[in-house]
């Protein structure tokens, strides 16, 4: 039978809470042993301390895969709620001794991966007490981390329309058309958009920002889009047109390596580059943490200078 409130205070403790998490992350008690730096036994336990004060099972096995209840389901909303107010808390007696100091939690699509550093560099110059996680996603992903409100602030390009959501843009997005150095196209007197397209293209799967920026030009140029090959990211279309599998439009910031050293060259083709804008979205009705405002309002401080330190020139 469940404690008391009274009672159960005195038996529950924020340890028990964290492993709890934990395994709910991983649905692995070994797992998150590794990652609380405890044994496998110990994390039973304190599973097991809870559950009793609890009087519900929290995780069952089926088979060999562990799964959440529906109490332990419950209770994990209220743990995410518990700790996240508790950040929040730290938070705001930092920010009354006027210091910044927390966590920032930040998820970007891959596109996005080359131009957060350089967010941050700046950002935690200012702020060097903020301890920042981030998570690399597809955009599908950070789409559904939005409707989660799993982060504080999401970085992509093309977000989606939404009232529910609050976009800000800050960078130029430079997408070029590139092929492997000793491609024959870069010989040709008359090259037209289409002919490029049709030269084998390599393009991200259906519903990531680059192939949406891309299907929108070419809707617009009245242009015909027949993919040779749907590779899973940039990094890996980048390496397909490096080994001569075929042509790609890329943001410029993911292939300026390869251009630099002769790898890789960016065709001159009418209507490129595309431009897009990277942005900042997180949910409309989110209140900012004290942390992910002083992160948002040092990006809207250092827009001046972004595209000049991140491509070496004005856009």
């Amino acid at each position: 039978m469940p404690y008391s409130l009274a009672r159960l205070l005195t038996r529950l403790s924020f340890r028990q809470l964290q492993v709890f998490h934990a395994v709910c992350q991983h649905l692995s008690y070994s797992r998150a042993a590794d990652e609380l730096g405890l044994t496998q036994p110990a994390v039973s336990s304190q599973v097991r301390q809870l559950e009793h004060a609890l009087g519900q099972p929290l995780f069952e096995y089926v088979g060999k895969q562990l799964y959440i209840t529906a109490a332990g389901q419950q209770l994990e909303q209220a743990v995410i709620s518990i700790f996240s107010d508790l950040k929040r808390l730290q938070m705001e007696l930092a920010e009354i001794e006027g210091q910044v100091r927390g966590e920032l939690r930040l998820a970007a699509v891959s596109t996005a991966q080359y131009v957060v550093p350089y967010l941050l560099q700046g950002f935690l110059e200012q702020f060097p007490q903020v301890d920042v996680r981030l998570e690399i996603v597809n955009r599908a992903r950070a789409t559904q981390r939005l409707t989660e409100n799993r982060d504080d602030l999401v970085i992509m390009g093309m977000p989606p329309e939404s009232n529910a959501l609050r976009s800000t843009p800050f960078l130029t997005n430079v997408m070029i058309p590139v092929v492997r150095v000793d491609n024959p196209l870069l010989n040709s007197r008359s090259l037209d958009a289409q002919t490029f397209l049709d030269a084998k293209l390599l393009i991200r799967e259906p519903g990531s920002g680059t192939r949406k920026a891309l299907e929108q030009w070419c809707q617009q140029n009245r242009l015909s889009l027949n993919p040779h090959m749907e590779l899973g990211s940039n990094a890996a279309i980048k390496h397909g047109v490096l080994a001569g599998l075929g042509v790609a439009v890329l943001p410029r910031l993911s292939v300026r390596a390869e251009l630099k050293l002769g790898e890789l060259a960016c065709l001159d083709l009418e209507g490129f580059p595309l431009r897009r804008s990277w942005c900042t979205v997180h949910p409309a009705a989110k209140h900012p943490t004290p942390v992910m405002q002083a992160f948002l309002d040092y990006i809207q401080r250092a827009m001046g200078g972004l595209e000049q330190q991140v491509y070496g020139e004005t856009l």
